[in-house]
């Protein structure tokens, strides 16, 4: 499904492109009920000024200037005040993909070229890759100016929305940090190479949620709800015999896998 269509510029090169939510909402939800009967609980918007139910038809966007005082703005309005250049994805500059935190990402869009644009759209997306860069544009998505990143991936490009520094809370949390010797720091090395294997996204399952769904079935079948088996909390005496441990139970995990 298109999210939106919009074009890609940096220079005098322009590359239409249509946009497409990357990811999806596969979690359970739940419904409110009363408590007493089980009937579902319903969120009603009533007007402040009537008390009457109010349907979304009935609903415009409005800004409080003063107290109570409002001047209603139309979708329309917000779009007349849009000049080309903020539709479009304008490329500002280009940088290396592990210059920025992670935590400024937001949500992440693939992106697809329109008819007449795949030779530039290529033309980008390999030599972002060439030279191992992603591209930080901007565009006016709803009502916001909205800061993205552009990377290049093998398949084709991703377009993540971003926060602005002023949308992010202090990086990071002080902590005093003890002394770590060289021969822990060598043996979690160790232990870290031992569990370096490629990524794959296809072997990671939400298993909680496949627990939750079975939790579910049990329910509507009648059946009484088992606990869990733990494993029990481990206590980490010595740091050194930890990491030994752990080594050993991951080079062993490799042998049998």
């Amino acid at each position: 499904m298109i999210s939106r269509k919009s074009v890609i510029t940096f220079g005098m090169v322009a590359i239409p492109i249509a946009m497409y939510t990357a990811t999806q909402d596969n979690d359970i939800h739940f419904n409110q009920l009363h408590k007493e009967d089980n009937s579902r609980i319903r969120y009603k918007k009533t007007c402040a000024h009537c008390g009457r139910e109010i349907t979304s038809q009935d609903i415009v966007k409005g800004f409080e200037y003063d107290k109570d005082k409002y001047v209603v703005i139309t979708d329309d309005e917000i779009e007349k005040i849009k000049t080309e250049k903020e539709k479009s994805i304008q490329i500002l500059h280009f940088a290396q993909l592990n210059q920025i935190s992670p935590v400024y990402y937001d949500k992440t869009y693939q992106a697809a070229p329109e008819a007449g644009g795949e030779k530039a759209f290529e033309l980008l997306r390999s030599a972002l890759m060439a030279e191992q860069k992603i591209a930080i544009g901007k565009a006016v998505m709803g009502t916001k100016d909205t800061l993205m990143a552009i990377i290049p991936r093998e398949e084709g490009i991703l377009i993540s929305t971003m926060f602005y520094a002023d949308d992010i809370k202090e990086l990071q949390k002080q902590y005093a940090k003890p002394e770590v010797s060289e021969q822990e720091r060598e043996m979690a090395k160790i232990l870290i190479n031992s569990m370096d294997t490629p990524f794959d996204s296809t072997k990671y399952k939400d298993e909680y949620q496949t627990r939750l769904r079975e939790l579910i079935e049990t329910k509507i079948s009648g059946r009484e709800v088992v606990a869990a088996e733990t494993e029990g909390n481990v206590r980490v005496i010595d740091l050194m015999e930890a990491l030994k441990a752990s080594v050993e139970k991951a080079q062993k995990g490799k042998v049998t896998a």
